[in-house]
């Protein structure tokens, strides 16, 4: 799966500005706040809908104008496809594939694979629970529409139910209409869960692996999934918590409490590992789910990679670009030294600055 070329059309800083990509490793260089990141972004935008940083729409469009274009072209099992993203400041987004526009952005998600590493994924490990669980639905996602689905049907259920809490607060004679969503609730949220735990007992053993690659076997890593309910007893969970949901009006169990948590000799790496071993532990991670994208799907995805290299040492420096061989690779850096003082094979190259590709 490779990108053959992206256009951008009043997205962030770039006005207009097209990019032809090889299928090997890529790189985006020069000075800092030019525009490296923004094509990241609309890469990742083009194959999830959603910015990685979970920026609004309006935020992505530049600034004094009232839409902004995404065009790009895929490359995917010997078929190329064309996706199209329409953002508007005062409208929904619009996306067509292939010419046709879609209904709903579910159709698009799972078309094109993207993982996405960069400095901030560091929180995946070091940071809240939200941060986690955003990773799992994501990727999740974009590998499984059944997911997909019922991870949808949850949120809507639990939505209404929230809402419902805020009425009963005001009018407690309806607290016995709680019911009908609760049953829902419970109907998507055991099959949320059963997923969830699926895919990071999958992932983990993908993950020990390489974490003991990347450590010279002198660390073995654990990932754990903790459950934000037990999911035999969800409904009587919610029967019990019903006086304390009513008060906070809003649900206080259930998977969007999920959580999963990372240990190194049965200490937990958010409270009590370095800052080396936080930094190996993501880099595992985000291997493991190059990995696991391979072996569900049977080809590899895109790897954007926003100015990772920087922020590891040498040693994993060289891991991780040992493992990007048949993996087409879009780098972001300030400068190209340090791919020319370790040799690593660089096959196209952007200049950027200010919004635009300079001419060599």
């Amino acid at each position: 799966m490779i990108i053959k070329s992206i256009e951008l059309c009043n997205f962030r800083n770039y006005e207009r500005e097209e990019f032809h990509f090889h299928e090997g490793t890529n790189v985006l260089y020069g000075d800092n706040a030019q525009g490296k990141t923004n094509v990241l972004e609309a890469i990742y935008v083009g194959g999830t809908t959603k910015s990685h940083k979970g920026s609004k729409d309006t935020d992505m469009i530049k600034q004094g104008k009232e839409e902004s274009h995404i065009r790009f072209f895929v490359e995917k099992k010997d078929c190329t496809f064309k996706v199209e993203i329409h953002m508007k400041r005062r409208k929904a987004k619009g996306i067509a594939i292939d010419g046709l526009p879609i209904k709903s952005s579910k159709e698009l998600i799972g078309l094109c694979n993207i993982v996405f590493f960069s400095p901030e994924d560091l929180g995946i490990i070091k940071d809240g629970p939200e941060q986690r669980r955003r990773f799992i639905d994501m990727e999740l996602c974009q590998l499984d529409k059944t997911y997909l689905y019922y991870l949808t049907q949850y949120k809507k259920v639990l939505k209404q139910r929230n809402a419902q809490l805020k009425h009963i607060q005001e009018k407690n004679s309806l607290s016995s209409t709680l019911e009908l969503w609760d049953a829902q609730l419970v109907q998507y949220g055991i099959k949320v869960m059963e997923l969830r735990e699926e895919f990071i007992a999958h992932l983990g053993e993908i993950m020990k692996e390489k974490h003991s690659h990347l450590t010279g076997g002198r660390e073995d890593i654990e990932t754990v999934y903790k459950p934000g309910c037990n999911k035999k007893d969800f409904s009587e969970q919610l029967f019990i918590n019903k006086d304390r949901d009513i008060f906070q009006g809003s649900t206080t169990i259930g998977p969007h409490r999920d959580d999963i948590l990372f240990f190194i000799e049965n200490q937990e790496i958010k409270k009590y590992g370095s800052q080396g071993q936080k930094r190996t532990a993501a880099l595992s991670l985000k291997m493991a789910e190059i990995e696991i994208v391979e072996q569900l799907l049977g080809e590899k995805p895109i790897l954007l990679l926003d100015d990772v290299l920087s922020e590891l040492d040498r040693n994993r420096q060289n891991y991780l670009l040992e493992n990007l061989k048949g993996i087409q690779t879009i780098i972001t850096c300030t400068g190209l030294e340090e791919f020319i003082e370790n040799g690593i094979n660089i096959n196209q190259t952007f200049e950027i600055v200010d919004g635009s590709i300079k001419d060599n």
